[in-house]
């Protein structure tokens, strides 16, 4: 089902305003938290908290749940921890990186919530790609962009809040260059996925996520 404004009612607006407050909420008190208090491992508690609840968030605000939907979440979901089990065991994507313990219980090495991040971060990146009125491909192209470029900011932060560790701390250039090629996959499965593509809550919540890690890697 394609996108079209002319037939999605707009969500409430109260429900919206909520939910757009518990994003900023939880988002402004862990960089407060992080960046300024004397135990910032009590706020990186939290993080997989923090993941559940923009997963959870996005999927109360996606009003389409069709079996398309759930086909294109499980696909996306699987495939993003898929790939990082490979990654750490094997250094054949991304480079020679380890997790640590923010990211919650693992499974074979990998907190078990990469692939819900993987997936929040398809799924965002894909709905804002069709805000603008682009051809399929260019779409997949701007997304899979902006995947990275999400990454970017995130990566220096990574290490120091124990998120993952590169070897050596050194951020190699095959990441950036793995993260788009698998970028460009997941926003394929993104774009051929039969669902009602809109979501009145992504553009807040990409944005303050990009802004968290930019301003704590300022800092």
């Amino acid at each position: 089902m394609e996108f079209s404004e002319s037939i999605i009612p707009a969500p409430n607006p109260r429900r919206l305003l909520v939910a757009q407050g518990l994003v900023l909420l939880f988002h402004v008190t862990g960089l407060l938290g992080l960046a300024f208090s004397s135990d910032p491992g009590f706020y990186l508690k939290f993080t997989p908290l923090t993941l559940l609840l923009s997963g959870g968030l996005l999927l109360a605000f996606q009003r389409d749940k069709s079996p398309g939907f759930w086909s294109f979440a499980i696909s996306v979901g699987m495939l993003g921890f898929l790939v990082e089990v490979i990654g750490v065991h094997t250094s054949l994507f991304f480079g020679h990186y380890q997790y640590g313990d923010t990211l919650g219980v693992k499974v074979m090495d990998v907190p078990v919530l990469i692939g819900l991040n993987w997936l929040i971060m398809t799924y965002s990146c894909g709905m804002l790609a069709r805000y603008l009125p682009l051809p399929e491909l260019a779409r997949v192209l701007l997304a899979a962009l902006l995947m990275v470029g999400f990454d970017a900011c995130l990566e220096p932060v990574a290490g120091p809040y124990d998120f993952w560790h590169w070897t050596a701390n050194v951020i190699p250039m095959q990441n950036f260059r793995d993260w788009f090629i698998f970028a460009c996959l997941m926003q394929l499965l993104f774009s051929r996925a039969r669902f009602e593509k809109y979501n009145a809550l992504v553009p807040l919540l990409y944005l303050t996520q990009l802004l968290f890690f930019f301003l704590l890697g300022s800092l």
